[in-house]
């Protein structure tokens, strides 16, 4: 079975000059541990002093995590995460797929707007003392959140691959028997409320006992802060959404299986727009402080983002991203991503990606692989639409796709995937009228 599924379209596990080899022992010089509410240090467990510098992912809502199973997520002081490879086959099919997208000398329109979709992927890494631990070092895509919200959202309407042995689709089925109808479940969210200046966490339970006809409120949850429905983060994740799907239509080289979109937003309103809040937490047992505490919280937000965001040391919240590096490392994260796509002219293909030759031509023209009749820039140059009107800009959430490690070859849509999106896009297209 192992060698006829690799036949089948596997991604195996070979070199690849996108793969980058770092190792975790170098020295680094942590900055002071943000301080929560009280001034007291925040808790959290120990990490093995050769990871040094390290930290688990404090703010992770979903996956293995670091410390509880296995495998899990670090937290690196340059701004990245370490996701530790599972084991063969799913391990090294994740960590082929990232490089495959983030080759060097990829030309291919469609991984070339799939980057856009996706973390950053710099390569791999391991521990001096234990060289078979391999991590996968990814952008942290919460890194520049002060009060990150994040949700983990599954795709597709099967969460199990054509590989998986029969006991395993049973469990699956039962763990969300309305996978196949619904397209989509929530495994795990965060969300900020700015009254009491706290996270509520809601797990993969939570999203579980969602069914199409609460499937709605449940998941506007995640965008209401306790004060009010965050209305532009809405509109931000709908257009996201919106480009993920259009990626999804026109791909014909991907068919994607327990894959999640990760969806993040500033939690902590600007200070222009902390008003509504703050009556509406007036209002509330408590009111008068509650209020008050929401306007300072909202003006040291401002102040800290001024100042180099997440990364000052007076953050109110502990959530890993306020570690600052006292030394410098010998290698940029812009050099490193720099080399896995270097300029050069492009050559596109269409296999695999259904583009119309005069997009092909004006994609060629402009030396980039998205199109250019909005004006915005994306992660790699390439202009991406902007607003619709319905909204601020998407500067303060992101929507990117993650957990690749059932992600076969294809020559056919994925439809299974698209019919999850479509889905999930009217849920919150209708979150969004209702708020109106």
């Amino acid at each position: 079975m192992m060698e006829s599924s690799l036949a089948l379209g596997r991604l195996e596990l070979t070199s690849s000059p996108a793969t980058v080899g770092i190792h975790l022992g170098q020295r680094l010089s942590v900055g002071p541990a943000g301080r929560e509410k009280n001034g007291q240090p925040p808790p959290g467990p120990q990490v093995p002093s050769h990871l040094n510098g390290c930290v688990p992912l404090s703010h992770q809502v979903a996956g293995h995590k670091y410390g509880v199973d296995k495998v899990g997520i670090l937290q690196h002081p340059d701004g990245t995460v370490l996701k530790q490879l599972q084991p063969p086959p799913r391990g090294p099919r994740e960590m082929q797929f990232y490089s495959k997208v983030y080759a060097e000398d990829c030309y291919d329109p469609c991984l070339l707007e799939l980057q856009d979709h996706l973390p950053k992927y710099y390569g791999t890494c391991s521990s001096p003392d234990n060289p078979s631990d391999l991590y996968m070092k990814l952008e942290d895509v919460t890194r520049r959140f002060v009060k990150p919200c994040i949700m983990d959202v599954k795709l597709g309407q099967r969460s199990y691959d054509p590989f998986a042995s029969q006991e395993k689709r049973e469990q699956q089925i039962r763990k969300y028997p309305l996978m196949e109808e619904i397209g989509f479940l929530v495994l795990g969210m965060r969300v900020y409320k700015v009254c009491s200046n706290s996270f509520e966490t809601y797990d993969q339970h939570y999203g579980r006992g969602l069914v199409k006809d609460t499937v709605k409120d449940g998941l506007s949850k995640f965008f209401h802060n306790g004060a009010g429905l965050r209305r532009d983060a809405v509109s931000a994740s709908i257009r996201r959404v919106r480009h993920i799907l259009r990626w999804f239509e026109s791909q014909r080289q991907f068919t994607f299986y327990a894959s999640s979109l990760l969806f993040v937003y500033e939690g902590l309103p600007s200070s222009s727009s902390t008003a509504p809040f703050s009556a509406s937490c007036s209002s509330s047992p408590g009111g008068t402080e509650k209020a008050s505490a929401a306007t300072t919280v909202a003006t040291a937000a401002e102040d800290a983002r001024g100042k180099g965001g997440a990364e000052e040391a007076e953050v109110v919240e502990y959530n890993n991203n306020n570690i600052q590096v006292g030394a410098p490392w010998s290698y940029s994260l812009a050099e490193e991503y720099a080399n896995q796509t270097k300029d050069a002219q492009l050559h596109y293909r269409t296999k695999g990606c259904l583009l119309p030759p005069a997009i092909i031509a004006e994609r060629q023209a402009n030396g980039n692989g998205r199109r250019t009749e909005e004006t915005g820039v994306g992660r790699n140059g390439a202009a991406v639409e902007q607003g619709d009107g319905d909204g601020d800009g998407d500067g303060d959430v992101e929507v990117r796709m993650i957990d690749f490690a059932h992600v076969f070859q294809s020559d056919s849509p994925d439809h299974g995937y698209i019919y999850g999106l479509k889905h999930l896009l009217s849920v919150l297209e209708q979150i969004s009228h209702d708020s109106r």
